[in-house]
């Protein structure tokens, strides 16, 4: 089967059902896992370099709040078409995270053989999980697909079990810094699911911009920092867009030295089985407890006092 994938977080799950092999095409952003996705095709590309962008130029440039993100990115219709895939794998959640559904659409109509075309929308932990399953029974491996979410499931239970009962810090988790956005839909359950307690967004909540004052206003534990297709290194680098707003040096996060610097892409902005490890690194970021492998400094660090 000839698979393109139109969504990091699905090319992370076909990876995860063992059909690397099987993906012909992929964006730019596929990034996971590296030595399966390196040579394979890319057929998408963005409208301008976040590179040389700050994070409200970036903002700006996808249509600020209202999130229309309908010229993001580009589809190389003529690659995808000599691609000829069976399936077509893409999303209808955010069109400022992938190439829109409607535009893939669009471009399938054209295809010769008409793939098969699975548009995923995951909003909470389940959903993401479940979308597993879908692309399994779609790509043929329903039943490896059902046993690596029972994987996955048994991984966050272990989660759980490990933070019950422990005090339950009070956390805000950033997806964006400047305008400061709230990490809504499956964030705030891999919160809960750590031994935290999320403000401000609740799961499966598709969030907007927050004033800062909200989380003065909220006087947060612990603050994680997970913006959206950002390494934690330009997040680093951008640190002080809030480490100068007024009142930073009281927060509780800030005074309690519980500012975190997490890797987004990989374990939390993606709606990809991922998100498990996710949850796995906040036990370890929340309660100093391990659970799986060792949390590294490339997954979560703590910002110094100094900012």
């Amino acid at each position: 089967m000839r698979i393109v994938s139109l969504l990091p977080a699905a090319t992370d799950i076909v990876a995860e059902l063992g059909l690397s092999a099987d993906l012909v095409g992929r964006t730019h952003e596929c990034d996971w896992p590296p030595e399966a996705v390196a040579g394979v095709p890319v057929v998408t590309a963005a409208e301008f370099s976040a590179d040389t962008l700050s994070s409200r130029e970036i903002s700006d440039a996808v249509g600020g709040a209202a999130h229309r993100g309908s010229s993001l990115y580009t589809l190389d219709t003529d690659a995808l078409a000599a691609l000829s895939p069976d399936v077509v794998l893409t999303q209808d959640l955010c069109d400022v995270c992938a190439v829109s559904y409607e535009g893939v659409s669009r471009a399938v109509r054209v295809l010769e053989g008409g793939p098969k075309v699975l548009s995923l929308e995951p909003r909470t932990l389940d959903d993401v999980l479940d979308c597993m399953v879908r692309v399994g029974e779609l790509l043929g491996v329903r039943e490896a697909a059902l046993a690596r979410r029972a994987d996955l499931r048994a991984r966050l239970d272990a989660v759980r079990a490990a933070t019950a009962g422990r005090p339950r810090p009070r956390v805000v988790a950033v997806e964006w810094l400047d305008p400061l956005w709230p990490a809504g839909h499956w964030v705030p359950e891999q919160i809960t699911a750590a031994g935290g307690e999320p403000l401000i967004a609740a799961p499966g909540e598709h969030t907007r911009p927050m004033e800062w004052d909200a989380v003065r206003a909220a006087r947060p534990d612990v603050l994680l920092l997970l913006p959206c297709g950002f390494s934690p290194k330009r997040t680093l680098a951008e640190r002080h867009l809030l480490t100068a707003l007024p009142g930073w040096d009281e927060l509780p996060a800030v005074r309690g030295g519980r500012v975190w610097v997490l890797d987004g892409p990989a374990y939390f902005n993606r709606p990809g089985p991922r998100v498990v490890r996710g949850a796995e690194v906040l036990a370890h970021a929340l309660h100093g407890i391990r659970s799986g492998a060792p949390v590294t400094p490339a997954e979560a660090f703590l910002l110094t006092p100094a900012g």
